[in-house]
């Protein structure tokens, strides 16, 4: 199955865990287990939804640091799952080069969102990559991102 598909799908499972405020991989779970009238999940769609479950607070944190005036909580459902699903590809799977993550982040934007959604998508996908190809060569080079980002109690003292 095409990973296009398989983001869609990923993005459907995302969307559903963070409109009943459940926890994502619980639902995964659920959603690997009995499918219902779907077919089962796609290999890369479960890579995407445990990779953004395990990396999220990392990813929400890098998204609000790139970000100029939106915090992710503000952001709508789509919107902010799309994003997490791109800055995931960006920062921990290194298969996808950044610009297919945009892209492909786009083209779910522009069929599932409002029509301001894909500029600020771009930008602020760009911003994430800036960020990373910024970052010194490391180990592990979430890291420098990691480090870069305000914490969530740094967060909390700015509103």
């Amino acid at each position: 199955m095409a990973r296009s598909t398989a983001r869609k799908r990923a993005l459907n499972t995302l969307y559903e865990a963070d409109e009943k405020s459940q926890d994502i991989l619980s639902l995964l779970d659920e959603r690997i287990a009995h499918p219902g009238a779907q077919t089962p999940l796609p290999d890369y769609a479960i890579e995407i939804v445990r990779g953004v479950a395990e990396h999220r607070r990392q990813i929400d944190r890098t998204l609000d640091d790139c970000s100029t005036g939106w915090k992710v909580r503000r952001m709508g459902v789509v919107d902010r799952n799309i994003l997490r699903i791109a800055t995931w590809e960006i920062l921990f799977n290194d298969e996808v080069p950044g610009k297919v993550a945009i892209d492909e982040a786009l083209a779910l934007a522009k069929t599932l969102c409002d029509d301001d959604a894909p500029a600020f998508i771009h930008g602020l996908l760009s911003a994430v990559c800036n960020a990373k190809d910024a970052e010194p060569a490391t180990e592990d080079s979430t890291d420098a991102v990691d480090s870069a980002v305000p914490s969530a109690d740094d967060q909390q003292t700015e509103e």
